[in-house]
């Protein structure tokens, strides 16, 4: 089978379209014909080696995928699954990781998943915006909905409002009635930003995101006004302390990683003086990932896909995501 294969740590240029032998499943697992798999932030760090993740060689990118069954393990069988059903797996596999960090990704013709990981797709949902959901999606469903609670008239200021997890936090807290402040770093991409409801956009390549939201609603004060309700904010370094100077009295920061630094400076003082949350947000659960693809077959959330592309073209694709010239999802799609 053909399969996108590194087997060091590099660049893109490390990425080979190869022949590999196809996987047999366990017992207790399926075997899947990878119809569409997604790009997400942590797959340019995979294979670069920035993370301290051990990688298992050789690798493949692609932590989001859907497909169909085409066989399963001897216990796997148990009636409620059959050849030829469509899923969507869970990528995270109980012991092993995540699929495209610690487990081979699915940028490959065929993967194994436990039968315990499986989704059923709903019949009208196609399989490329069914591989956009998963992680990046439901990352920010849990993060704005379950942890932290996003309610209508709030001041929401979104950064890195452009890729995967931000684009689905802008819809959402659209969706819940906030007022949201989306930030960018091209214009092109915040004019898209407009185009999905953001009322306010920040370009961060030109503009302070903390001084321009304090001329638009005023320098927060200790007994209340001015700033904004909550700051979603995964990019961490540098961007933290501004973050906390930006919220209201009582406002809430929340972060669901830290994609330029996991140990920023901090200023306790605005924690404590404006009695502050900071709310933390890991993942999501089957439910979750569940609850998305209702949703996109309601017409409640759209994935917002960048581009579609043939397995072969993975380089490319991870390239244009290396470079922040992508707005939404990167999709490959694999042919029989």
């Amino acid at each position: 089978m053909k399969a996108i294969i590194f087997h060091a740590h590099g660049g893109v240029e490390n990425l080979k379209y190869e022949d590999i032998p196809p996987p047999t499943p366990a017992a207790d697992e399926a075997l899947i014909r990878v119809k569409a798999v997604s790009l997400n932030g942590f797959d340019p760090m995979i294979l670069r080696g920035t993370t301290s993740l051990k990688t298992p060689f050789p690798m493949s990118p692609g932590g989001d995928f859907s497909g169909e069954i085409v066989a399963l393990g001897s216990s796997g069988n148990s009636g409620t699954w059959k050849t030829g059903d469509r899923v969507c797996p869970y990528p995270y596999i109980e012991g092993r990781g995540m699929m495209g960090e610690t487990v081979p990704g699915a940028c490959r013709e065929l993967v194994t998943m436990p039968v315990t990981n499986l989704l059923r797709m709903p019949d009208e949902l196609s399989f490329v915006d069914a591989a956009a959901l998963p992680i990046a999606y439901g990352t920010a469903l849990r993060m704005m909905t379950t942890r932290g609670a996003i309610r209508a008239r709030e001041k929401v200021l979104i950064l890195g409002a452009t890729g995967g997890v931000g684009t689905c936090c802008v819809q959402l807290a659209v969706a819940a009635g906030a007022e949201v402040i989306a930030c960018g770093s091209a214009e092109w991409k915040l004019c898209k930003l407009r185009e999905i409801g953001a009322t306010h956009v920040i370009d961060t390549s030109k503009e302070d995101f903390l001084e321009r939201v304090r001329d638009r609603f005023g320098k927060p004060r200790y007994l209340g006004g001015g700033g904004v309700d909550v700051v979603v904010n995964y990019i961490g370094g540098e961007t933290w302390v501004p973050s906390l100077k930006a919220l209201r009295h009582q406002g809430r920061l929340l972060v669901c990683g830290a994609t330029t630094g996991y140990s920023p400076a901090e200023d306790l003082r605005y924690i404590w003086s404006f009695e502050l949350q900071i709310i933390g947000s890991d993942g999501w659960t089957y439910e979750d990932q569940t609850a998305l693809m209702s949703m996109v077959v309601e017409g409640k959330l759209k994935p917002l896909i960048h581009s579609v592309r043939p397995l072969s073209e993975t380089p490319q694709a991870l390239q244009e995501l290396i470079d922040r010239k992508i707005f939404g999802k990167s999709v490959l799609t694999v042919t029989d």
